[in-house]
């Protein structure tokens, strides 16, 4: 592919948020790949020594990875030292799953503020992305047909997740969407309020899929491949409570995030990740055929996929432009890039 005119010079510092992720993982390596340095955030630089030590040893010790420690993403200046010097700033970090909203979505929403305004004071940023979700746009039901676009906002789980107590795990969901919901809201309103000498770009993926990096990553509650490979009935129960999911591959997420910091023409937009709704028999059968000598559970009759459809043109053009790949990442190719890693780690 011809090179691609970029908005900031390779060998440039950017700061990746929540560096210990799943998709902040993805998003690091193509970063790394493309020439440029990362300086990360963790919570806790003892916990999250292995991303230095191990899954980016050889871009630590050559000096091209930096991880440093923002133990509360919440407080006042949090990211104050951590944007110094840097060319562009990637927030993925967030709060996980809290059934009381006074816990959540103040302290998401007072970070990514913190981290803006850190930006503005810091002359050296020239581009900020927000990992949002579609959660910001959605709590969606088997029977809904909504067409998602820039405009689609979930204001539903707002007014669920403040509701009065008792705050039962049923809240946890609403509670974690009015969060993406919140901060992704906050992210445009100081956009239009402060009009910032950077450009601004959000991040919007379903429900990201595929090859783990590290161990850590497979053992995330949301990663129901490895559950479903498991077998543990009780888990597997857990698992079939809910939905198949709408699938978004990670490497796809991660060239929408690098493309929103690095692609000239891509300012103020919100790129929606998306790739193929599925059942749970769905995935079983991928496994299946690539471990025919594995004991699965049962094909379970009568599960449904959502029919919601998301406005994904521009982030399929950018796709196209970045990687020439026509087309989201099929549920396949998701499930065949993370079962081997499955496999080794859980015989």
């Amino acid at each position: 592919m011809a090179e691609i005119k970029t908005t900031i010079p390779k060998g440039s510092w950017i700061l990746v948020t929540g560096a210990s992720g799943f998709v902040a993982s993805h998003v690091i390596k193509e970063f790394l790949g493309r020439g440029y340095k990362i300086r990360g955030t963790v919570r806790d630089l003892n916990k999250y020594s292995w991303l230095a030590g191990d899954l980016f040893k050889e871009d630590a010790d050559k000096g091209n990875l930096d991880i440093v420690q923002v133990p509360d993403l919440g407080a006042e200046h949090a990211f104050d030292v951590a944007v110094k010097g840097v060319s562009a700033i990637v927030h993925i970090a967030t709060i996980g799953f809290d059934t009381n909203p006074n816990n959540v979505i103040p302290r998401v929403v007072a970070g990514t503020k913190s981290l803006l305004e850190a930006a503005m004071k810091e002359p050296s940023v020239q581009q900020f992305v927000y990992t949002s979700s579609i959660a910001a746009m959605i709590s969606p039901k088997l029977e809904d047909t909504t067409r998602l676009t820039a405009d689609t906002w979930n204001d539903e789980a707002v007014k669920q997740a403040w509701g009065p107590p008792p705050y039962e795990p049923s809240r946890a969901w609403p509670v974690y969407a009015a969060s993406k919901t919140e901060a992704e809201k906050a992210v445009w309103e100081f956009v239009n309020e402060k009009h910032p000498k950077f450009t601004v770009n959000a991040v919007v993926p379903a429900t990201v899929l595929g090859e783990c990096l590290s161990k850590t990553h497979a053992e995330l509650g949301h990663m129901w491949p490895k559950i479903l490979y498991e077998g543990n009935p009780d888990a597997i129960a857990g698992v079939l409570a809910m939905p198949g999911p709408i699938q978004h591959d990670v490497k796809d997420c991660a060239i929408l995030h690098v493309a929103a910091v690095l692609d000239p023409d891509v300012k103020n937009a919100r790129l929606i990740g998306w790739g193929q709704s599925c059942t749970w028999n769905d995935i079983v059968a991928i496994m299946r055929k690539l471990c025919p000598d594995r004991k699965f559970i049962d094909e379970i009759p009568g599960l449904d996929k959502y029919k919601i459809t998301a406005d994904d043109k521009q982030s399929l053009a950018i796709l196209k432009k970045w990687t020439g790949q026509d087309g989201w990442t099929s549920l396949e190719e998701s499930i065949t890039r993370h079962l081997p890693n499955i496999v080794k780690w859980y015989p």
